[in-house]
């Protein structure tokens, strides 16, 4: 009879598929699901989208397929200022259940 490793998961499937850089992957990926929202709300094109950002289009086309690695945090945040949006970062002391580390909310 075989036996089941017992592995406990966390709250980022990132973190347990073994992602070093999980929690940055995690934020970008909350940024770019508000950032993609804002484009398709608005109706532009990945060129608009790149015009009124900054970004060059074929960075947009990578943001709108999820493909967040050569992408910092803080050029979806100003991506995101660029459409009008506010953007705040909270630092706080952790909760000991949670330990240290970075959320976005959205």
């Amino acid at each position: 009879m075989r036996t089941k490793d017992s592995h406990k998961g966390t709250d980022n499937v990132l973190t347990d598929l073994g992602f070093d850089d999980a929690e940055e992957l995690s934020a970008k990926a909350v940024l770019a699901v508000k950032l993609n929202e804002i484009i398709e709300k608005r109706g532009l094109s990945q060129t608009q989208a790149a015009g009124i950002t900054g970004m060059t289009q074929p960075k947009v086309s990578q943001v709108r397929q999820y493909k967040l690695q050569n992408i910092s945090l803080e050029r979806l945040m100003q991506a995101l200022v660029s459409l009008d949006q506010q953007v705040e970062i909270v630092v706080r002391p952790a909760r000991r259940a949670h330990g240290a580390g970075i959320t976005v909310a959205a």
